[in-house]
């Protein structure tokens, strides 16, 4: 509805464009099917690089630890004695400058910075940072189980802790625990500190590469499945243009088999009972020529009779298939149809818009609105005046039909089932079929208005 028509209207029906089989929109179908895969390529490049990091950083710390258990095992152990132990210095240095020696040739690098020998007790008894040695810091949990289950410890530390002072400008590292003894079975802990950058960049570019395989992949994938897109599209474009040729196939046969039923009714039965009428009447006359005027007049009643029949049968058949609808077109099929209801007494005027073209299915729609409105209105809102009018803007036709009738309350029996309403049932199903909008204004005691727009580009 293009203007103000207050609270008390109440839609029927809603507008429901439907765009014709050629005009499927496929490019915005291809579109969005173009964009979810660019979603979900991103989506799984996100995922797959952050799965990728985590996955690298895992395998970091694992290498840092097989690196320093490498370490471990042919370099330091065979130097590592009790004499670190020694609290006389001569023994003790001896040690210590073995240690160091090996220490500084075989497992510092550019990526290895850092190396710590504890005790149990949490005292550092070497390390190639000479202002940590016999200091004591207490051992976390972790440490003391890996000493005391033989275990390594790994992880990517936060250099947090007050023994971390001297390595806090390295940037992020890897400290990796490995437990060791010394020949008479005193139980140490050796601590490596390995650059998380270089550890990591070798995991990263393996798994870069296995991710940008597995992106490629996906797109392939999603290029294969973009011709699939598109036959489905053409599929469903053709059973789109199937139903709407079936639909006006459809509507076509109810037109045609109403024009036969009215055609049969009026070339057999119609035919008959006039011809019946006439000789009826004939007969009166004769039985009246012999004296017999109580039969004829009889016979004149059943001609009466009969001549009523048939003016009520070919009302009937001018509401089942209009002669006129096609021939003459709507107005004139119209003005049959207000004629014919004009004969119970009430005023009726019809206003169309001169050289109003429309397609069959919408004439047939405005017709068939038209006659179930113009019908409850004579023959059941007790109305004495009905005014119809079809006008046209733009692609929309609009149809409103009032009356001066007792009304009804629209918004109650709208709510409710309209199986008891047959008409109401009638022309909300004949909107409905072309997505039309249909909407009523009535109250009791107010009259009806009746208001039908269509697209005439939906046929």
């Amino acid at each position: 509805m293009d203007e103000p028509v207050g609270e008390r209207w109440v839609a029927v029906t809603a507008a429901r464009r439907r765009p014709p089989s050629r005009q499927v929109p496929w490019r915005p179908v291809l579109v969005q099917v173009a964009l979810t895969a660019i979603l979900v390529v991103g989506l799984v490049a996100v995922a797959g690089t952050l799965e990728a990091r985590r996955l690298a950083e895992q395998e970091a710390v694992e290498n840092a630890t097989q690196t320093t258990g490498v370490l471990v095992r042919t370099a330091v152990l065979p130097v590592i004695s009790d004499d670190l132990l020694n609290r006389e210095p001569e023994p003790w240095q001896r040690a210590y400058a073995r240690l160091d020696g090996i220490v500084r040739t075989e497992v510092l690098t550019d990526t290895l910075v850092r190396v710590k020998l504890w005790t149990r007790d949490g005292r550092i008894i070497y390390s190639d940072e000479p202002r940590l040695v016999n200091e004591t810091y207490p051992l976390d949990a972790d440490e003391i189980e890996a000493m005391r289950a033989a275990t390594s410890l790994a992880f990517v530390t936060d250099l947090t802790e007050p023994e971390n002072r001297y390595e806090r400008d390295a940037g992020k590292l890897i400290a990796v625990y490995y437990p060791l003894f010394t020949a008479s079975g005193v139980e140490l802990l050796f601590e490596t500190y390995l650059k998380y950058d270089r550890v990591i960049a070798h995991s990263e570019q393996t798994l870069r590469t296995f991710a940008t395989i597995s992106v490629g992949a996906l797109l392939i994938i999603l290029m294969v499945q973009m011709p699939v897109s598109w036959t489905m599209i053409a599929r469903l474009r053709r059973s789109e243009h199937q139903r709407h040729r079936l639909l006006a196939k459809a509507l076509t046969a109810g037109a045609e088999e109403r024009r036969r039923i009215a055609g049969a009714l009026h070339d057999g039965v119609v035919q008959d009972l006039a011809a019946v009428s006439f000789v009826v009447a004939g007969s009166a006359d004769q039985v009246r020529g012999v004296g017999r005027a109580e039969i004829g007049d009889q016979l004149d009643v059943v001609a009466e009779t009969l001549r009523s029949n048939i003016r009520a049968l070919r009302s009937l058949l001018v509401e089942i298939y209009p002669p006129n609808l096609r021939n003459a077109g709507l107005p004139a099929a119209l003005s049959d149809l207000a004629a014919t209801l004009s004969a119970t007494g009430v005023s009726i005027t019809i206003t169309t818009e001169p050289d109003l073209a429309v397609g069959p299915q919408i004439e047939a729609l405005l017709y068939g609105v038209a006659q179930e409105c113009l019908r409850n209105a004579a023959r059941h809102a007790q109305a004495t005046t009905i005014a119809a009018g079809i006008t046209r803007v733009g692609d929309v036709v609009r149809l409103e039909v009032t009356d001066d009738g007792v009304g009804f309350d629209a918004a109650s029996v709208l709510r409710g089932p309209v199986d008891g309403h047959f008409g109401l049932r009638v022309i909300r199903d004949l909107a409905a079929d072309l997505g039309a909008m249909l909407a009523v204004d009535s109250r009791p005691g107010g009259g009806t208005r009746w208001r039908l727009e269509v697209h005439t580009d939906d046929e």
